[in-house]
């Protein structure tokens, strides 16, 4: 068994409206709350890393198994959305909707199409972000798979 460990160091100088900083080995930017929760909305926010981390976590895992199946890729991009409930108060992350866009070249088959759609459907399943927030947060795909032309 292989443990990788990641370290981050986060600074905070004081109360809810503050400035902070957090800085890990690729990672450095400020930190603070969101406008959309009444913050200063500097830097980014725990809302926007688990959106990311998830996202980034998918579609890397989605190219891998693409790559993995030999598949001729075209293209690949991904929008995601996080969706934060406030009700009295209290915040939750309710859901995170990844809507993958996935070209295959003029020269697939309906073959390689059908198997990218089972790929974009196990790479949810697979990414660890996703296996880490499951029961917590609800994931939710809305995938665009096609052949160029």
């Amino acid at each position: 068994m292989a443990l990788h460990h990641f370290h981050l160091k986060a600074d905070w100088p004081g109360g809810r409206n503050e400035v902070g900083y957090i800085e890990s080995d690729k990672l450095k930017t400020e930190i603070s709350i969101p406008k959309e929760m009444d913050g200063p909305d500097i830097g980014t926010n725990p809302d926007e890393m688990l959106l990311g981390a998830a996202a980034t976590c998918y579609i890397i895992s989605l190219a891998a198994m693409v790559e993995r199946a030999g598949l001729p890729l075209k293209e690949m991009e991904m929008d995601s959305e996080g969706i934060v409930d406030v009700t009295d108060g209290v915040f939750t992350y309710k859901k995170i909707i990844h809507k993958p866009r996935v070209v295959l070249t003029n020269d697939a088959s309906e073959k390689d199409l059908k198997k990218l759609n089972q790929l974009v459907e196990k790479a949810e399943k697979s990414c660890m972000i996703s296996k880490a927030i499951q029961g917590n947060v609800e994931l939710e795909l809305q995938a665009d798979t096609k052949i160029e032309g």
